[in-house]
């Protein structure tokens, strides 16, 4: 028989939906069945889950490692406990990874986002990445915390694949020795770029876009083409435009990722 979570456990997991508490214990929070199954899969540590008992009896096998950190909670209380709305099966707690320098190889492309401050828009464009192959995700300062249960959420359980570093940004691709693209308003039809075999992708502020301080250090501007009324597009969505026309031009020299 599992034991109940605690007053004290519960409280403590509430708490890290703030950012300094999640900083002060290098801890945070992973919500819902598919995103704490990605989480138990990989090698992020966890310290302890709140499951329910369907989840429980339908994921036995891959808990079974967990049993001394796993604690019992009615499938309607999770919801109460985390940031999701509906959450009838998991919250576990693990443990922050070390903030590790990043370095783009040959043959490699990788972004670069440019004070992306929407929870949901970073945990998107992790996930873009993830999906497209794309492993390393460098990131501003000012960019919001990939730790925040939302952007976890969004990632739907990318995080577990993606590097993410957070650094100077303008000292990072100063420094770097492969192609920098950024995505803007006026630049290169996104459909006539020829992308090579490795290089940066710069995305910028939803709102304000790439920074003039970064924009100085980049070679290649371009811009996804539209053909409507709309003023622009979502940062997230801009980014999946060019991360699917990246792979689009690499053609069948990226096989190893395409989807049969």
């Amino acid at each position: 028989m599992l034991p109940l979570a605690s007053k004290e456990k519960i409280k403590f997991i509430k708490s890290l939906q703030l950012r300094k508490n999640r900083q002060k214990d290098q801890s945070f929070l992973v919500e819902g069945s598919k995103s704490v199954i990605e989480l138990l899969r990989s090698d992020f540590l966890v310290t302890y889950l709140l499951v329910s008992k369907l989840f429980y009896q339908t994921h036995f096998t891959l808990l079974e490692p967990y049993l001394s950190r796993i604690y019992m909670v009615k499938s309607d209380t999770l919801d109460k406990i985390g940031s999701f709305k509906t959450n009838n099966a998991a919250i576990a707690v693990a443990k922050i990874t070390p903030n590790l320098p990043l370095k783009i190889n040959k043959n490699e492309f990788s972004l670069a986002l440019d004070g992306i401050k929407d929870p949901g828009n970073l945990g998107s464009m992790i996930r873009i990445a993830d999906w497209y192959g794309i492993s390393k995700v460098i990131v501003s300062k000012s960019t919001a915390d990939i730790y925040n249960p939302k952007v976890i959420a969004a990632t739907m359980g990318s995080f577990t694949r993606v590097k993410v570093f957070y650094t100077d940004l303008s000292a990072f691709i100063r420094e770097v020795n492969v192609e920098v693209f950024g995505a803007f308003l006026e630049g290169t039809n996104l459909h006539e770029v020829k992308f090579g075999n490795e290089g940066l992708i710069v995305i910028g502020n939803e709102s304000t876009g790439i920074s003039s301080e970064i924009e100085q250090h980049i070679q290649n501007k371009i811009t996804v083409p539209g053909f409507g009324g709309a003023e622009s597009l979502n940062a997230a969505m801009s980014t999946a435009v060019i991360c699917d026309n990246l792979r689009r031009c690499q053609g069948s020299d990226f096989p190893s990722i395409a989807r049969k």
